[in-house]
């Protein structure tokens, strides 16, 4: 793995939201870092707390019935959970961008497109609306909006999936922030299209060394556009490491069944998808043990009720599973 400094780091992050029917533990000691001008992709079924990972750090879940529990995020040096102001800016929109995942839904159906975009711009770098407006044109042009001045004009109703999700990229990356969240930024949108996105962010990255976190439960997209892949299953991180890593030599049951489940693109290659049989832990009452145990083909009896320790595959992989101490009578491998 590339040498990197670090430009993000969670440290023991917990998430509770607290319902009627009690409380949900979604997200349950999560840490990472993410480092500068590389792209770390989050993956994992719906529900194992990809998302509110990433709207915790952005202080972007509702206060009730969220809570943050426990943990630290700092960003320069500073923890971000305690407050989202840096130099009396607001880091949210300015030094770390986010496009979200239905952009349908994210923009305001009563605004034009490029008054939103013109708004980010004024918010945070205190432009007159006639220069910002103008920025937010060049930004509707640079992420690939054909017509942009047109586009800018015209109200959320009238663009197509792809250009929405364009425009949620233009509002991102308009304060040119260091580290950009993309909450599953292709989907419902056609190959051509993903394509087109994936190589537009990659490209933007390369020319302001932004790091990406990338949401995502399409193992494909990880391939073409991670470096480095965290796995998260019932609200905690089970393997983490380069992508070469994660791809061949994954070391997690829980992994090795997300790719069995993925389908192959190669030519003349017959594959049977492998579904994981069961359902998600119960987040209401989490396992006290390791949270994959009830679906997983090599359960042992120290599983059930003894979280898994971390074991270091490699200097740039690790993962959370009893199959690797040294005494394990099961492998998946």
């Amino acid at each position: 793995m590339i040498n990197k400094s670090i430009a993000l780091k969670v440290s023991n992050l917990h998430v509770e939201f607290d319902t009627y029917g009690g409380v949900i533990k979604a997200v349950r000691g999560v840490s990472f870092s993410i480092k500068k001008g590389l792209t770390t992709a989050i993956v994992g079924e719906s529900g194992c707390g990809k998302s509110v990972t990433v709207q915790s750090i952005m202080g972007l879940i509702p206060k009730p019935p969220g809570k943050i529990t426990r943990g630290e995020v700092y960003f320069e040096k500073q923890d971000i959970l305690k407050n989202k102001k840096i130099n009396g800016k607001d880091i949210r929109g300015s030094k770390i961008g986010m496009i979200f995942q239905d952009p349908m839904t994210s923009l305001n159906p009563t605004m034009k497109i490029g008054d939103q975009v013109a708004e980010t711009i004024q918010t945070h770098l205190g432009l007159s609306y006639s220069n910002a407006f103008k920025k937010a044109i060049d930004l509707l042009d640079l992420v690939q909006i054909p017509d942009a001045k047109q586009r800018a004009s015209q109200y959320p109703f009238e663009l197509s999936g792809g250009m929405l999700q364009r425009s949620m990229i233009a509002m991102a990356v308009a304060c040119r922030p260091s580290i950009l969240i993309a909450d599953e930024p292709t989907t419902a949108l056609d190959v051509t299209i993903q394509s087109q996105i994936l190589s537009m962010l990659s490209d933007m990255q390369k020319e302001n060394d932004m790091a990406i976190i990338l949401i995502t439960h399409d193992l494909g997209v990880v391939a073409e556009i991670a470096d480095e892949v965290l796995v998260m299953y019932g609200g905690e991180i089970v393997e983490k490491g380069d992508v070469n890593e994660i791809y061949n030599n994954s070391s997690h049951p829980y992994t090795l069944g997300l790719k069995e489940a993925m389908p192959t693109n190669i030519k003349g290659e017959k594959k049977t998808l492998k579904p994981i049989e069961g359902s998600p832990p119960d987040l209401f009452r989490p396992p006290i043990g390791c949270s994959y145990f009830d679906r997983c083909p090599v359960a042992m009896n120290v599983c059930e009720k003894n979280r898994p320790e971390t074991y270091e595959i490699s200097k740039d992989h690790h993962t959370n599973c009893w199959a690797h101490h040294k005494y394990a009578t099961n492998s998946f491998k």
